[in-house]
C-alpha cells in the first residue's frame, strides 16, 4: 500500500508537507535501520530468538522509532509505516541468517484497520524460507483498546497461520489483565519497569509472582524485560521465570550476538523453577459479600432503583422460588440501556429483568479454594476489578464476590506463604504443609503423604561443601516440582534435605518412583569425574572414620492415612517420620510403602 503525500486523516488539520515528504521517502524508500536483541532461555542457557526494532534515519527527525510511529498515527499512515517495517525486519532478519523465533512489534490498532493488507507478512516470509511458526506478534499497549472481538478474530486469523502471540511491556499500558484475558496470548512481556531494581524491592517480587501464578494457569510463557544487573537476573532466576531480556546479556545491535558466554548464565537455579501455586489455605467464602437479590418478574424500573438507593451495589442476583442462582444483573449494563435511548426508561422500565440479565454468571459453591475460584474467574469472565460472580451454599445463594476482593486475597495469601517459605527452594514449609493436611483432614479428602530424604548427604556437604549442597536440594525440588501435578499434589520442604509430598494424584508410587529415577539421572554432574568412576566418596563417617559413600540417592516413606482415624496434622506427620524411617533403614534407593494406615497401629 503505498504512501500517499497528499493524504491525510479525518482531522481538519493537514501535517507540515516537508515533514509528510520525508516521512513518504522513508516508507516507500524503506530507508529504515533494524536492531536486533536476543531473547534467552535462561534454564538451558541459549539464545531461543530476537526482537526486531526499527529505526529512522540517522540524521532524520524521524530517527527515534517514537517520533516516527507517532506521526504515522496522527496522520492516519500507520497501516503502511507497519507494514513497511515488519517487512524491513523480516528481510534483514533473513539476510543475518538469524536463527529461532523473531519478535515483531504490532499495534493493535493496525489489526483493526479495515484497509490493511492481508497476506503479505506471510509471503514475504514464504519467499525468505521462514516459516511462520517462528513469527511471534508483539502487541504494544501504546493507546485504549475496546474492541477485543475484532480483535480477537484478527489474531485468530494470524494464529491460524501459525503465528504466536505475546503481550508486549505488560503492566505499562492500558488494558492488563483484561488484554491478557481476552486474547490469551502465548508470551507475556513484563515491563522492564517491574524488573530494574527487583532484588531489591519485594513489591516488585510480589507483583511478578503474581503474573507468573497466572501465567502458569493459562500456560503463557512469561519473558522478563529490561534485565541489566546480575542481582536482577540472579532474582529472576530464583524466582522460576525461564525467558529474559536485556543489556545485561546483549543490547539491541543492527549485527546482533548469536551467543550468550556462559558465565553470565552462573545462576543457581533450582526448586523455584516451576515450582507453581502453592496452595492457598482459604475458601472464597472468605470474601463473601452479602447483598439483596431480586426474582426474575421484577421490572427493570426496581432494579435501576435499588441501584440508585445502593451506591456500593454492583451486581445485583436475580434468583427463582427455591433461592436458586438464574443470572445476575450489574449496575454499568443497566445504565447503558437507559443511556442508550433518550425514552430509556419509558421503553424498557416496566420489562422484566429476565430480559436484561446476564443468565450465565459465575457460580461458586463458598467452600471452592480461593485459587481454584481464581482460576475459574480468569476463564469465564472478561476480568474487570468491577466484576462480581456468585457464591452459593448447596445451590443456593449465599451472596456475591468481588474480583477486586480475590486479588487482594490472593496478593495476601501469597504474601503470607512467602514467609512461610523455605529460602533456599522456596517451597512451602512447615506451617502451610500442616494446614494443607489439617484442611484435607476436615474435608475427608483421599491422599498420600511422601516423606522424602537424602542417602549420605552429610558426607556430601562435608567433601564439596554446603554451596554444592545447596545446589543439589535446589535440584531434587525441580524434580519433585516437575514429577507433580500443580493442579493435585503439593511439594513442601520442611528443612534441611527433608521434603514433604502431599499427593491427591492416582498413582502415588509411579510419582514417587520417576523422582528418584529423575533425580538419580542427574546425580553425577555433581561429582568429579573421578568421584563418578569410582561410584562414591570416601569421607569420615559420624564416628570420625573413613569409609566409602555411595553416590547420593534419595529414599521415600510413603503412607496413605486412614482419615477417620487421623484428627490433625501430627498423627499424620507421625506415619510419614515413620514410613521414611523404614524407608532409609533398608539402605540405598527405596520406596517404603507402609500398609499401616492408623497412627499407633
Amino acid at each position: 500500500m503505498p504512501v500517499s503525500a497528499t493524504s491525510t486523516d479525518s482531522s481538519a488539520l493537514k501535517p507540515e508537507p516537508a515533514l509528510l515528504a520525508e516521512f513518504v521517502e522513508i516508507v516507500e524508500q524503506s530507508r529504515f535501520a533494524s536492531l536486533y536483541q536476543p531473547i534467552i532461555d535462561l534454564e538451558q542457557q541459549r539464545i531461543i530468538g530476537h526482537e526486531g526494532l526499527i529505526r529512522g534515519p540517522s540524521a532524520s527527525v524521524f530517527h527515534n522509532p517514537q517520533s516516527l510511529f507517532e506521526f504515522a498515527s496522527q496522520w492516519g499512515h500507520l497501516s503502511e509505516l507497519d507494514l513497511a517495517c515488519r517487512q524491513f525486519i523480516i528481510e534483514q532478519f533473513h539476510r543475518l541468517m538469524l536463527r529461532g523465533k523473531l519478535f515483531i512489534n504490532c499495534a493493535p490498532a493496525v489489526l483493526l484497520d479495515a484497509d490493511h493488507p492481508h497476506g503479505k507478512t506471510l509471503a514475504s516470509l514464504r519467499r525468505l524460507g521462514i516459516s511462520p511458526e517462528s513469527v511471534v506478534i508483539e502487541l504494544t499497549e501504546q493507546h485504549p483498546l475496546d474492541d477485543y472481538e475484532l480483535l480477537r478474530e484478527a489474531l485468530h486469523y494470524y494464529r491460524s497461520m501459525g503465528f504466536e502471540i505475546a503481550i508486549d511491556d505488560f503492566g505499562a499500558g492500558y488494558a492488563g489483565l483484561r488484554m491478557w484475558s481476552e486474547l490469551r496470548p502465548d508470551y507475556v512481556k513484563i515491563d522492564r519497569h517491574f524488573i530494574q531494581g527487583i532484588n531489591e524491592d519485594p513489591v516488585k517480587k510480589e507483583f511478578v509472582r503474581s503474573i507468573l501464578d497466572i501465567a502458569r494457569g493459562l500456560e503463557c510463557e512469561v519473558i522478563a524485560e529490561g534485565i541489566e544487573t546480575q542481582e536482577e537476573y540472579r532474582t529472576i532466576c530464583d524466582m522460576g521465570i525461564i525467558l529474559g531480556q536485556g543489556y545485561y546479556f546483549a543490547r539491541p545491535a543492527p549485527n546482533p550476538v548469536t551467543s550468550i558466554e556462559h558465565l553470565l548464565c552462573d545462576c543457581v537455579r533450582g526448586g523455584a523453577v516451576r515450582m507453581g501455586i502453592a496452595r492457598l489455605s482459604e475458601t472464597v467464602a472468605s470474601i463473601l459479600r452479602n447483598v439483596p437479590s431480586l426474582p426474575p418478574s421484577a421490572s427493570l424500573d426496581q432494579v435501576v432503583d435499588l441501584f440508585h438507593s445502593t451506591s456500593s451495589l454492583h451486581s445485583l442476583p436475580i434468583i427463582d422460588e427455591q433461592n436458586h442462582p438464574v443470572g445476575m444483573v450489574r449496575r454499568s449494563k443497566l445504565m447503558d440501556i437507559y443511556a442508550s435511548s433518550r425514552y430509556g426508561r419509558e421503553l424498557y422500565g416496566r420489562k422484566p429483568i429476565a430480559r436484561f440479565m446476564d443468565q450465565d454468571p459465575v457460580v461458586v459453591e463458598q467452600n471452592m479454594r480461593i485459587e481454584e475460584v481464581s482460576q475459574l474467574v480468569t476463564d469465564s469472565m472478561q476480568v474487570r476489578l468491577e466484576d462480581d460472580f456468585i457464591i452459593t451454599d448447596g445451590k443456593k445463594l449465599l451472596g456475591i464476590g468481588r474480583v477486586v476482593d480475590l486479588l487482594r486475597k490472593i496478593t495476601d495469601l501469597q504474601i503470607r506463604n512467602a514467609r512461610y517459605a523455605n529460602p533456599l527452594t522456596l517451597l512451602p514449609g512447615n506451617v502451610p504443609i500442616y494446614e494443607l493436611l489439617d484442611d484435607l483432614i476436615r474435608q475427608k479428602a483421599t491422599f498420600a503423604v511422601a516423606y522424602c530424604d537424602l542417602d549420605n548427604f552429610k558426607p556430601f556437604n562435608d567433601v564439596y561443601g554446603y554451596a554444592a549442597g545447596d545446589e543439589v536440594l535446589q535440584c531434587l525440588a525441580t524434580v519433585m516440582v516437575e514429577q507433580t501435578d500443580a493442579k493435585q499434589d503439593f511439594v513442601g520442604h520442611i528443612g534441611g534435605d527433608d521434603f514433604i509430598l502431599i499427593l491427591q494424584s492416582d498413582d502415588w508410587q509411579k510419582i514417587c518412583s520417576n523422582i528418584q529415577q529423575d533425580f538419580h539421572s542427574r546425580v553425577p554432574r555433581f561429582y568429579s569425574a573421578d568421584d563418578q568412576q569410582a561410584a562414591g566418596i570416601r569421607a569420615r563417617n559420624r564416628q570420625g572414620q573413613e569409609s566409602f559413600f555411595p553416590l547420593l540417592t534419595v529414599s521415600i516413606g510413603l503412607v496413605s492415612p486412614d482419615i477417620e482415624y487421623c484428627y490433625s496434622h501430627h498423627d499424620v506427620a507421625a506415619m510419614a517420620t515413620a514410613a521414611k524411617r523404614e524407608a532409609k533403614a533398608l539402605q540405598g534407593s527405596r520406596i517404603f510403602v507402609d500398609r499401616r494406615r492408623r497412627p499407633g497401629s
